[in-house]
């Protein structure tokens, strides 16, 4: 079932085309959609059935938010939204707790699916990236700013010269370009390493 309404980002002309940004380098946080118009409240209330199925975990609402945030939820289907504003209201979700258990990671899924939508463009490593760093900011894992720097990073076209800096998508190596191989790929030396390593440009990002 398709839950996912495209998105029309701000500023965009009527022939789709970004003034003023380069090819690639759209971070769509202020798409705007329906994003909810194809996800009624029974669909969510099936996503934490499931979950708490796997994870061993009762299902049930819970009273004291469950109809509130239903009703909430009706209301927010048929309203036309940014992307950046889609993922409060989920993370606000969560905070409210409708549900007995899984609150986090039942909005936090619903939002990757959005997102992997949303990323549609980027390659495939990258659009994972963006899912998770957008579930992680729902569930309170990462902080709003935080969120969109990575966003933003993993939105934009990167185009490699030697002697760049780099560091990998999650930050955990860091290097220079050493070489720009004939197939596209690149080779960059970690800091301290003593020989290249061989990657694809989507799996590094430019270091500032």
């Amino acid at each position: 079932m398709n839950y996912e309404t495209p998105t029309r980002p701000a500023g965009e002309a009527n022939d789709g085309r970004h003034p003023g940004r380069g090819a690639g380098e759209s971070a769509p946080l202020q798409g705007r959609a329906y994003f909810l118009q194809n996800r009624d409240w029974a669909s969510v209330t099936a996503v934490n059935r499931g979950l708490c199925a796997r994870g061993g975990a009762q299902h049930g609402p819970n009273q004291e938010a469950y109809e509130a945030v239903a009703r909430d939820w009706e209301d927010w289907r048929k309203s036309e939204l940014r992307f950046e504003e889609l993922l409060d209201l989920l993370r606000e979700c969560h905070q409210r707790a409708p549900f007995l258990f899984f609150n986090g990671n039942t909005f936090g899924e619903i939002g990757r699916t959005l997102a992997t939508a949303v990323f549609a463009d980027l390659a495939i490593v990258r659009r994972k990236e963006a899912s998770s760093a957008v579930a992680h900011y729902i569930t309170g894992v990462l902080d709003r700013d935080l969120m969109v720097t990575v966003l933003r990073d993993l939105g934009q076209s990167a185009h490699f010269v030697q002697g760049a800096r780099v560091r990998s998508l999650r930050g955990s190596l860091h290097g220079v370009i050493t070489r720009l191989l004939d197939d596209g790929r690149v080779a960059f030396r970690a800091d301290g390493a003593s020989s290249d390593i061989i990657s694809l440009p989507e799996n590094l990002l430019p270091e500032d």
